[in-house]
């Protein structure tokens, strides 16, 4: 992805406060991402704004009045090119009642009026490169833009329709396409169903031996379960591979159980692991809700229900049947197999999730009109034991855990949300300013 900067104004400022302001941009931008693209000066007419942007093909734009500049400048960068934009304003060096140095500001007002004229949406960051508000702001934003370049690139799968009562997680091609860029593809459970019992036993062997590197006590499992298991795991892990799938939402009960006997569930907490972020009951924005936290964090997420509030330790528990990555076990633990806390059929996995000092809580989800909006909320996830059968994890909240509760309850959000392990709530918020989505924080 190319990152440009632009340093944009006119020379007849203090040049030697702008020639600083530009050096330290550079190396504040190098650090975030040492492939940004840079001129050799600073771009100080309209000549030199051309003649740089002809060596450009930008996925974003980092514009920087280092001294002001007027619309024209912006206007030629809007004619030239259609992506994402960050408008930089850098703070006044000196304020000694003597010379206006830089005088940005005045020129982000130019150059946000000629966006606002053309009707780009772009975000905007005021202050020094020094700053560290600066930098956390500029990366964010150059993290979301990355993670909507890689969401216009996603082949998301759906195996199968979700249950009666949870259409909420159903998607719909069109919109995913037109919304995300995402490209949703779609099969049925009975496909990767028929696949796996093809496979002979010689032909997942290495499965075998890769689940039980991952997950404990496999041997505590009836031998034939844990066997169609390795089946199922390579069914997923052949199509996943051979259609480039980069996430997926998976339809559970009852196929698995009725149909093949045995569970999906640790498949999809095997698929987490390896990369491809792996939902069920067929919740495809909670798999989507899950790429973008995998994607901004470099980890795996966790994805289930909201269980259970203790509103004197501030905390709500997320729990599921067992389906979280093996590497979000707790170390003492590890990830252990078991089986269904309804069904009584294994494997699933059994464990309580591991510390994480920062945490976001997120979902991808729809208003009332259908219109999507996104739940954001910070907090910690906490060194607690397995709550109850099944994979669980206890986040502390930053704000009031039963007030979140009620008032997601009384706003009508879906039942499943994803916790990502570390704050990403600016790159969320991002994102969402870039796809012209509602941001709810709580």
């Amino acid at each position: 992805m190319e990152i440009a900067y632009l340093p944009i104004g006119v020379p007849t400022f203090h040049l030697e406060s702008a020639g600083e302001a530009f050096t330290q941009s550079v190396a504040l931008l190098k650090e975030i991402d040492p492939a940004v693209k840079v001129p050799e000066e600073m771009l100080l007419s309209i000549e030199k704004l051309q003649h740089f942007a002809q060596t450009l093909q930008p996925d974003v734009l980092i514009v920087q009045n280092v001294t002001f500049a007027n619309g024209a400048y912006m206007m030629e960068l809007l004619r030239r090119f259609d992506c994402p934009v960050l408008l930089w304003t850098l703070r006044e060096p000196v304020i000694d009642g003597g010379r206006l140095r830089l005088n940005s500001l005045t020129g982000a007002f130019s150059a946000g009026n000629m966006l606002t004229q053309f009707g780009r949406a772009f975000s905007y960051v005021f202050g020094a490169p020094q700053e560290a508000g600066v930098k956390e702001k500029i990366a964010a934003f150059i993290a979301a833009v990355k993670l909507k370049k890689a969401l216009g690139e996603l082949n998301l799968l759906q195996v199968g329709h979700t249950p009666q009562g949870f259409g909420f997680g159903r998607g719909l091609d069109a919109e995913l396409a037109s919304v995300f860029g995402t490209n949703l593809l779609s099969i049925e459970a009975r496909e990767l169903i028929n696949n796996a019992k093809a496979y002979t036993e010689q032909e997942v062997q290495s499965y075998l031996a890769d689940a039980r590197g991952r997950i404990a006590g496999l041997e505590s499992i009836e031998a034939k379960n844990v066997l169609d298991f390795a089946r199922l795991y390579k069914a997923y892990d052949d199509y996943v591979k051979q259609n480039n799938i980069g996430a997926l939402s998976s339809r559970c009960w009852p196929d698995f159980f009725v149909e093949f006997g045995t569970p999906v569930c640790a498949v999809l907490a095997i698929l987490n692991d390896l990369g491809v972020p792996a939902a069920c009951e067929a919740d495809t924005y909670g798999a989507l809700s899950m790429f973008a936290c995998a994607f901004l964090t470099g980890k795996a997420a966790f994805f289930g229900d909201p269980v259970s509030i203790d509103e004197g330790e501030n905390t709500l528990t997320f729990w599921h049947c067992g389906t979280a990555a093996c590497s979000l076990a707790r170390e003492d633990t590890g990830a252990q197999a078991g089986v269904h806390c309804n069904r009584k059929i294994g494997p699933t996995l059994e464990f309580g999730c591991k510390a994480e000092p920062e945490a976001t809580i997120f979902r991808i989800g729809k208003d009332a009109a259908g219109k999507f909006r996104f739940f954001i909320a910070g907090g910690e996830v906490l060194d607690k034991p397995k709550q109850f059968l099944g994979t669980s994890l206890v986040v502390k909240t930053k704000g009031r855990s039963e007030e979140i509760i009620s008032r997601a309850v009384k706003a009508g959000w879906e039942p499943h949300f994803v916790v990502a392990m570390g704050n990403i709530e600016r790159e969320l918020e991002e994102l969402a300013h870039l796809l012209g989505i509602e941001v709810k924080k709580y």
